[in-house]
């Protein structure tokens, strides 16, 4: 890809992002979110192989689709109230078409159909985007609205989310697609939680996107795409394979990593709500997750496959990881003692 179109188009996925976040009108935020859309494109499309081509084309429907409907959730909202402010969304009608329009843009189970594909039909650089980047401007107007949002649909969505999430990630052998289910579950517990305590969303969000980066940058370092080549990786990189099965464990929630603190308090959050069984039930789901990252653990590190001893060892002749994946990794892993600190900012 051309350097000047590449920086074209990751300046206006910045400038449409901050556009979104910034906006306080409907139409700034459904422009920032149309700039967005179309920056990513070119990304996607890219190698111009006909399955990222066909990606790219999924992406843009479902995103024209979104946006519309999110067009239409606001005018026919500033028709019943006479308000376009994003904060004073009050029919009832158009919080349950934003609330659609956004579920479609995020990936949200059952609109989920079009991210595992698109995810699979891009490189490892592009699906990281798509999953952390792309997520922020949608889940920003999620957050702006959340006191006026339906609890029962958030909650159907959350629970449908987090179960097939976890429900199809167990038979995937393609890392991206593996990633993309996670990501839909992930999803599903910051749904569960917007409506009693955003602030918390937002951590969560940020957490998850922490550990997705650092999982996506080891998979790109080890240029991981399928689970068999992760079997032979652990030969190149050794001590980052070691760490991506630490980051892989956290993603699932285990204490004690990183990724345990943002569950712990979802959980303790919906308690509170008196949501004893929604808490129950999303704990018992996640564990469809825990058996997937278990076996990506077990590819990176302990499955190891017999190998000629004939030849020079892969790791002198491999570049080290940047140092960035370095320090995003070891986050990952060892975050969990400052979660004090962040429980007196929520």
């Amino acid at each position: 890809m051309n350097p000047h179109a590449k920086l074209i188009s990751l300046f206006s996925l910045l400038l449409g992002s901050t556009i979104t976040i910034s906006s306080n009108h409907w139409v700034m935020a459904w422009t920032g979110l149309e700039i967005n859309t179309l920056a990513i494109i070119p990304l996607i499309s890219k190698s111009h192989h006909p399955r990222a081509v066909e990606a790219s084309i999924k992406y843009f429907l479902v995103q024209a689709s979104a946006s519309t409907l999110v067009l239409f959730s606001s005018m026919s909202n500033a028709w019943a109230t006479g308000q376009w402010d994003i904060t004073q969304l009050t029919n009832p009608t158009s919080c349950l078409l934003l609330t659609t329009a956004i579920a479609m843009k995020l990936g949200l189970a059952p609109f989920h159909f079009w991210f595992p594909e698109v995810l699979q039909g891009t490189s490892l650089t592009t699906a990281l985007l798509l999953s952390t980047v792309m997520k922020f401007p949608p889940l920003t107007i999620l957050f702006m609205v959340s006191p006026s949002l339906n609890p029962a649909v958030l909650t159907t969505l959350a629970l449908t989310s987090t179960a097939l999430g976890g429900w199809m990630g167990l038979n995937q052998t393609q890392t991206r697609k593996i990633l993309a289910f996670s990501s839909i579950s992930h999803l599903g517990w910051m749904a569960a939680i917007i409506i009693y305590n955003p602030k918390l969303t937002m951590m969560t969000f940020y957490l998850y996107v922490l550990m997705t980066t650092s999982v996506f940058l080891s998979l790109n370092t080890t240029k991981t795409l399928k689970l068999s080549t992760m079997m032979t990786s652990w030969t190149k990189t050794p001590a980052l394979n070691t760490a991506l099965m630490l980051t892989l464990l956290s993603l699932a929630g285990l204490p004690p990593l990183t990724g345990f603190v943002p569950k712990w308090l979802i959980i303790q959050e919906l308690t509170k709500q008196e949501m004893t069984t929604t808490a129950l039930i999303i704990s018992m789901l996640s564990l469809l997750g825990l058996f997937f990252y278990l076996r990506l653990a077990y590819y990176a590190t302990i499955t190891l496959p017999p190998n000629s001893a004939n030849h020079m060892k892969q790791w002198h002749t491999n570049k080290p990881p940047k140092t960035l994946t370095a320090i995003l990794t070891s986050l990952s892993a060892i975050l969990l003692p400052l979660s004090p600190m962040i429980l007196t900012t929520l």
